[in-house]
């Protein structure tokens, strides 16, 4: 451990150009160290992929929602939807 502490850079670096390494503690592995396989380079990507698959999910089109074209106004004078819901709960 003390070893791999003192030369975690160039572990590091071979790891990076594809090798395997098994880190030991008293001659007992305790952690192997890998290179990421393409499919695990990106897990978020993956998912993202296969929810788009599904025919009854959209993918959004990013940006903030506009909201309604023409939105129901509430007549003035009258306690706000907020209020009769929170008055409904009690």
């Amino acid at each position: 451990m003390r070893e791999f502490k003192d030369h975690l850079s160039e572990y590091l670096r071979r790891v990076q150009a594809g090798e395997e390494l098994v880190v030991t503690s008293h001659g007992k592995p305790v952690a192997r160290l890998a290179p990421p396989h393409a499919s695990e380079a990106d897990p978020e990507a993956q998912v993202l992929a296969r929810l788009r698959s599904q025919p009854w999910i959209r993918a959004g089109k990013g940006g903030k929602p506009l909201g309604p074209e023409h939105p129901i106004m509430w007549p003035s004078g009258e306690k706000p939807l907020s209020r009769i819901i929170l008055d409904d709960r009690e």
